[in-house]
């Protein structure tokens, strides 16, 4: 009986032991599956830059169409298709024959203009002396007058003829002129007219002197300017029978031949200035405000796999447009890097760089939650459980948060897929 009970205690010892140990390989085992049955990425520290993100379209940084402005036939064709030409290079000429007759004639103005200029050199010599001359004159006329005004303050004698009377000579008899003598006082109206003859005297003195000074020194201002404006506009006429580069680039379309008979606005070249490309992109007014010229950017094309390129912002405006109800302002991106395969007319989603922070704690965008109205992560912990820790975030990109607050630390193991309120409830 003993014995049995004996046995008995120990079959008991063994089953404990037994169960203890499918206990303990159970819960490794559970562990084991909570761990792998959740993505994790270590909280740690890295740059972050928060972005405005925008699509826009490649365009050249100057780009003109060059169109006809008269008539004729092309003569002359300095440029081909995909041909590299400086600024004021001449792309084509019409034949002088074909012209209309107001480019000739403007030919003939351009002529007398050129010469008119170069004549006002030794015509304002001449309008000097003439006007060396009408100072002097005026000088004396305005003296006479002065003079004259001054007598009339005084008592005026004078000696008027009054006839002949005879002289009794030895000689003989004679007949000799009889002067007579007179006093009077000016009275005030001669007095007046003095005065106003002096002013006139003296406005045409300074006239004179005006005219003198504007020649004295060289043609008049005035008339160099006109003369220089007529050749201006003779040359603007002519310049109609030809077509020249505003600025440097290529030609990039084309459509005239030596030959063609052409009419006022009928297409030509278009020349595009490709040193520098440029994106125009449509923002948000609520991102607006966040974009700045200088910013960096980076951008995508859907037409170039694999590569990525930089940019910054170059212009902002300032006046936005509102289109169906929303509105949107016109930002500007220069490529600073473009190669072969970026080429006009590409779409390219773009981001603008608005803010940056170095060195930040950085969770996920797609672990954050909300909790208790409150931003939380949850954690695995190295026994395999779960926990929460608030974060408290900052600026944000297209994949991570900086952390600025909470109880995040560094190296926790944030849950990429975190379980739901009904998961961790079960």
């Amino acid at each position: 009986m003993k014995d049995f009970f004996r046995n008995k205690k120990t079959l008991i010892g063994l089953g404990v032991i037994v169960l203890l140990v499918v206990f303990f390989s159970v819960m490794a085992q559970g562990n084991n599956t909570i761990t792998e049955i959740y993505e994790t990425e270590t909280a740690a520290y890295g740059d972050i830059a928060s972005v405005v993100e925008a699509t826009g379209t490649v365009r050249a940084y100057q780009s003109v169409t060059l169109t006809w402005k008269t008539s004729g036939i092309v003569e002359t064709l300095n440029a081909q298709l995909g041909s590299t030409v400086q600024a004021n290079d001449v792309l084509a000429t019409l034949s002088k024959d074909s012209l209309p007759q107001e480019i000739i004639q403007a030919e003939a103005n351009l002529i007398a203009a050129e010469r008119a200029l170069g004549d006002l050199p030794t015509s304002a010599k001449t309008e000097a002396a003439n006007a060396a001359i009408a100072i002097e004159d005026a000088k004396e006329a305005y003296d006479d007058a002065v003079n004259y005004r001054n007598l009339l303050d005084n008592e005026v004698e004078y000696k008027v003829f009054n006839g002949f009377k005879r002289l009794k000579t030895p000689w003989g008899s004679f007949r000799i002129p009889n002067f007579q003598e007179i006093k009077y006082f000016p009275n005030d109206q001669q007095k007046a007219e003095a005065e106003q003859d002096i002013a006139v005297q003296l406005a045409t003195w300074e006239d004179a002197q005006r005219a003198y000074d504007r020649v004295k020194d060289g043609p008049d201002a005035r008339d160099v300017i006109a003369a220089e404006a007529q050749i201006l506009a003779a040359q603007a006429v002519i310049n109609q029978a030809k077509l020249s580069s505003p600025f440097s680039g290529v030609i990039t379309e084309m459509d005239v031949q030596v030959g063609d008979q052409v009419t006022a606005g009928s297409f030509a070249f278009r020349v595009d200035n490709l040193s520098n490309l440029l994106i125009e992109l449509d923002i948000s007014e609520i991102d607006i405000n966040s974009v700045s010229v200088g910013q960096e950017v980076s951008m995508i094309f859907d037409a170039i796999e694999k590569k990525e390129y930089s940019g910054k912002v170059v212009s902002v405006d300032r006046i936005g447009m509102n289109t169906a109800g929303s509105v949107n302002f016109k930002a500007t991106i220069e490529i600073t890097n473009p190669d072969n395969l970026v080429r006009q007319g590409m779409t390219a989603a773009v981001n603008i760089q608005v803010h940056s922070v170095e060195n930040a704690l950085l969770v996920p965008n797609e672990a954050v939650r909300m909790l208790n109205n409150k931003r939380s992560v949850y954690v695995l912990n190295t026994d395999g459980t779960l926990s929460t820790a608030e974060v408290v975030l900052g600026i944000r990109s297209s994949a991570y948060s900086e952390v600025i607050g909470g109880n995040l630390s560094e190296g926790d193991q944030i849950i990429l897929n975190p379980p739901t309120v009904q998961e961790l409830d079960s």
